[in-house]
């Protein structure tokens, strides 16, 4: 399993890097630009990491090479679940690190604004992740690629739509503060389902 995620860690160095490049120029660009969408974007394509892992691996035929290794195929897919949620959560901590200096810098750091913001970025980017990959693993990357576009719009659609009710401070007159908390949970427990899932849809795909 620590191979698996070696080689996968190593994929994502190697062709991510636009990836984390583009999260780094988001970041930056959020000191001079209040839209929050800015902060979710990184989490967000974070999430989709996995999905680019595996067109990789199918383009490569690395699939069909790994039947041969003492490797089973939940692990293979648990290797790409745990290393999109090592990317997320560590783009999660960078994120809050900006946030925090941001609000400061700017005198408006208020914790429970800096608390939904945070939650509604690891929603997100667990949520696009969520969805797509047990298409992905079932149907392989060419035929499930249609739900990963879809995903990338949806996910990018609610963080518009989750900046501008941010931006429209309704927050003030809602109870996320207690509503987000489960929300995460459930969207935590959606990633084990969508873990599973996949696990089933590729134990029974013909490699």
């Amino acid at each position: 399993m620590k191979g698996l995620l070696l080689k996968d860690f190593y994929m994502t160095i190697k062709y991510c890097r636009m990836t984390l490049v583009v999260s780094v120029l988001f970041l930056i660009l959020a000191f001079f630009n209040d839209s929050l969408f800015i902060l979710f974007y990184p989490g967000m394509i974070c999430g989709l990491i996995p999905t680019t892992l595996l067109a990789y691996d199918e383009r490569s035929r690395w699939l069909q090479y790994s039947m041969t290794m003492p490797y089973t195929k939940t692990q293979i897919v648990s290797s790409k679940y745990l290393i999109g949620l090592i990317g997320q959560i560590l783009m999660l901590l960078v994120i809050a690190a900006v946030l925090a200096v941001k609000m400061r810098m700017s005198g408006s750091f208020m914790l429970r604004e800096y608390l939904i913001t945070l939650m509604l970025i690891a929603i997100l980017s667990l949520f696009s992740s969520s969805v797509s990959l047990p298409f992905i693993f079932k149907l392989g990357v060419e035929k499930g690629r249609i739900t990963y576009y879809v995903m990338v719009g949806v996910v990018c659609g609610l963080g518009g739509g989750a900046s501008v009710v941010l931006g429209k401070e309704i927050p003030q007159h809602m109870a996320l503060d207690s509503v987000l908390p489960v929300l995460l949970l459930i969207v935590v427990g959606i990633y084990a389902l969508s873990w599973y899932l996949s696990v089933v849809f590729f134990q029974k795909r013909e490699i």
